[in-house]
């Protein structure tokens, strides 16, 4: 999926406050002048209150451009976040997230890992809406298990092609819940950098970089 670089159109808020400074000073100077102009000759202006006022601006000025040289460090750290997650492209990433996509004719599959020992795994595939589609009893033992669907629902039906989720419910022999991560394997079509952070693109959707675990060699 293509992506296209979004530059600002407005101006930032350090460059804002430049040319308020500016115009400022230019007042200030302007100010100063005439009172140095029009200064009563027996009553000379105190030099100290317009220097304290010159040293004023002088430390504003420099805050900006503070603040400036952060806003530049800011704008490498995200240009260099973004060129990570281009290396991606086209590689099959190890996801923290329990949708994929059932294609056309094909199979869903996902992984998902238990903690403890369980007395009971039910799992559920969940359409798009939220709707139980499909369910099916998992393996009670503890450890990492695949489950793959052919789309197939509950009741016989064919489900048609788009992203499912799956839902694991594992309970011990007392009925509390135990822990499930649900993960799944997609390959990396595109990268999204409209939102304030990178996201990968896969067949389900896109990915913040936290939900990457991994990333395998492009496939042969």
């Amino acid at each position: 999926m293509p992506t296209t670089a979004i530059t600002p159109t407005t101006p930032t808020t350090t460059a804002q406050a430049t040319q308020s400074l500016s115009d400022n000073f230019d007042t200030f100077l302007t100010l100063l002048t005439a009172q140095i102009q029009n200064q009563d000759p027996l009553s000379p202006m105190d030099s100290a209150q317009f220097t304290q006022q010159l040293v004023q601006f002088s430390q504003v000025e420099q805050q900006i451009r503070t603040n400036e040289n952060l806003e530049s460090m800011l704008s490498q750290n995200q240009a260099a976040a973004a060129a990570l997650p281009l290396s991606y492209l086209g590689r099959a990433a190890l996801l923290d997230s329990p949708h994929t996509t059932l294609p056309e004719g094909g199979e869903a599959s996902w992984t998902y890992a238990l903690t403890e020992s369980p007395a009971q795994v039910t799992l559920n595939v969940r359409d798009a809406a939220g709707r139980i589609v499909f369910t099916a009893e998992g393996p009670a033992a503890a450890g990492s298990h695949t489950f793959t669907w052919d789309g197939r629902r509950t009741n016989g039906g064919e489900a048609p092609p788009g992203v499912y989720e799956l839902s694991v419910s594992a309970r011990d022999d007392e009925g509390d819940a135990i822990a499930a991560e649900v993960t799944v394997m997609e390959i990396v079509s595109g990268i999204d950098l409209t939102a304030a952070q990178p996201r990968v693109i896969t067949q389900s959707g896109p990915h913040d970089l936290d939900d990457i675990l991994g990333i395998l060699a492009p496939p042969s």
